[in-house]
């Protein structure tokens, strides 16, 4: 049976838009916190703070691989939420925001959003001297 306090945490981690469109996303399967950065038009450290708040909600659950970090509900059946996700899933069929995110999933999925590019060293800026030790990634 679920304590009051743990409730109490389910509905925090629905209580924000953001966090329910993230959740949609994940009632579909796993994806990387990039694609969701890119299906939501949302920085990496909000998506980030968002998904951590679900974590600890116990809502998501996540897997790290090298530098990329994969997000999923967590299992439905063993944590006694299949009747929430299943609600969720029906109450989020009517709505537009819902139906558009799923469109952009797809072209993420499509067009491999989550491809984490070469990363290289900054170039010598020209007056500044060299800028070394320091590295960015280029999409």
């Amino acid at each position: 049976m679920t304590s009051l306090a743990q409730l109490e945490a389910y509905f925090k981690g629905l209580g924000d838009a953001n966090r329910l469109r993230m959740l949609h996303l994940l009632l579909y399967g796993e994806l990387c916190g990039c694609d969701i950065q890119y299906v939501l038009e949302l920085t990496q450290s909000n998506v980030s703070r968002h998904l951590t708040y679900l974590k600890h909600a116990g809502l998501v659950t996540d897997r790290r691989e090298g530098l990329r970090v994969f997000y999923r509900l967590v299992d439905a059946g063993a944590s006694g939420l299949k009747p929430l996700f299943e609600f969720l899933r029906s109450a989020f069929a009517g709505d537009g925001i819902f139906q558009n995110d799923l469109v952009r999933l797809r072209r993420a999925v499509k067009e491999g959003a989550c491809q984490m590019q070469q990363i290289r060293s900054l170039p010598r800026l020209p007056g500044r001297g060299s800028v070394t030790g320091r590295r960015l990634a280029f999409r």
